[in-house]
């Protein structure tokens, strides 16, 4: 069964949490990673290989780069689920 975008930016906020310390409920669509949610490329590598076991999703390396705001990356995992 497919995840919502809301179960999936719930998902993301968990991994982000896990991940950084960050709070969940500060994980919204419309943050940035980098510029809001002050996420450094490592920790966000760490992200995507975690959402992609998560998720069971496949985020190519050249995809990643992409992913600017929490939103791009819930509509990514969302289209691109098994």
């Amino acid at each position: 069964m497919a995840l919502s975008e809301q179960d999936v930016l719930a998902g993301l906020a968990e991994l982000v949490n896990d991940e950084t310390g960050i709070a969940a409920d500060a994980v919204q669509m419309d943050k940035s990673f980098t510029d809001d949610l002050d996420i450094d490329s490592i920790s966000m590598m760490t992200i995507v290989v975690n959402a992609e076991d998560k998720f069971g999703v496949k985020i190519p390396d050249e995809e990643v780069k992409n992913l600017i705001t929490v939103a791009d990356a819930v509509k990514y995992i969302t289209a691109n689920q098994g």
